[in-house]
């Protein structure tokens, strides 16, 4: 039986079904406990997520969270969002850390327990290895040879990275992979039991539409909008002649799809061009340095920030990151399609409620997409 805390509040409710150990069962004996189930979800960094429980002594004096033989660290842990009869994954990983705190209230005693994706798997070990020793090797080959050891599959949708590598690995293979996606200008995502290392996906199919401002198909208790000119349209960098003495330069500008029928870039304004150059890391090969930069060019051109929070419930499903949504009710030249940065989850007496962060290239609404009551 589901937790009837998260239900009391909402019309349509959405209910935290959490699993923990081996057998993926249900902390069923727990959820009465359950005060607060938080996640982050961020592009750049692991997932993390929090338990909240308070908790009292039997008559035998056992406390009913703690020494319930349930929570330990690392054991597997997968927290999803359920719709009705429809569940969505907020994330899968492992118990990072459990605090007991006993007050001097024993009323007021609680447990937390810390969590994090997939991704803390990879930081058990320091390795050391060599790639690409006895034949040069490829990003592609190194990510799924290193996935696959800790029984993670590599999304197929990822790219080729880097290719005719030799590469010395002196680093947790968590670090290093971060290290491989920041040298491809690649994004390193943990969902479910898939990881993916690639390019960000502005042309994917959008997820379901943010409505604010929209009567009673309304999902969205906030939106703001911060339109940030003061960022760069192009990046450069330097590099060594490959004949003779002195420096060549190069120049990088965005690569996106266009998330809008105007682009955020302001090279029309009559100003000097808006470009900064990227400092060269030593050691690192003209190959790296130009996806390094490409990188850098895409997250610049991302002018236009939202913020806001979903009512989850009302939503429906779960948003994710490092996919398009799209959002209507904001007008025609701030509504269209964005990329999700940032999600935070929050299970409470409140609800289900999702903060987020979205990003954008673009003005105006994409093609395929219209404000409402507008085909």
């Amino acid at each position: 039986m589901l937790l009837d805390l998260f239900a009391d509040k909402l019309r349509e409710p959405a209910e935290c079904i959490i699993r923990i150990g081996t057998a993926d069962r249900q902390i069923t004996d727990l959820y009465p406990f359950l005060m607060e189930v938080t996640a982050d979800i961020t592009r750049d960094k692991a997932a993390t997520a929090t338990l909240q429980f308070e908790t009292r002594r039997d008559e035998d004096g056992r406390w009913l969270v703690q020494d319930a033989g349930i929570l330990a660290p690392w054991e597997p842990i997968v927290i999803e969002a359920a719709f009705g009869t429809t569940r969505e994954e907020i994330m899968r990983g492992c118990i990072r850390e459990i605090k007991a705190d006993y007050p001097d209230d024993a009323g007021a005693a609680k447990v937390t327990v810390e969590c994090q994706d997939e991704s803390i798997k990879l930081d058990r070990e320091h390795v050391r290895h060599v790639w690409g020793g006895d034949a040069p090797t490829s990003d592609r080959i190194i990510i799924t040879t290193i996935l696959t050891d800790h029984g993670l599959i590599l999304d197929p949708e990822s790219g080729a990275g880097l290719s005719g590598l030799v590469i010395n690995q002196n680093d947790t293979d968590i670090r290093f992979l971060r290290n491989r996606a920041e040298a491809n200008g690649y994004e390193l995502i943990f969902s479910g039991e898939k990881v993916y290392f690639g390019p960000m996906r502005l042309d994917a199919r959008p997820q379901e539409t943010i409505m604010v401002y929209a009567g009673p198909k309304t999902s969205c208790y906030s939106f703001s909008i911060t339109d940030d000119g003061h960022k760069p349209d192009k990046v450069g960098f330097d590099r060594a002649k490959t004949e003779g003495a002195g420096v060549a330069s190069s120049v990088v500008a965005p690569d996106l799809p266009l998330l809008g029928t105007e682009s955020t870039d302001s090279s029309g304004s009559g100003l000097h061009d808006f470009m900064w150059k990227m400092t060269r890391q030593g050691g690192t090969n003209e190959a790296e340095l130009l996806a390094r930069s490409q990188k850098m060019a895409n997250e610049f051109s991302m002018k236009v920030k939202a913020e806001g929070e979903l009512d989850g419930s009302l939503y429906g499903h779960v948003l994710r990151i490092g996919e398009p949504v799209e959002v209507d009710g904001v007008g025609e030249r701030y509504g269209g399609v964005y990329y999700v940065d940032t999600v935070k989850h929050r299970f409470s007496m409140d609800g289900y409620r999702q903060t987020f962060t979205l990003l954008r290239n673009g003005y105006g609404y994409n093609a395929g997409s219209s404000p409402a009551g507008i085909l």
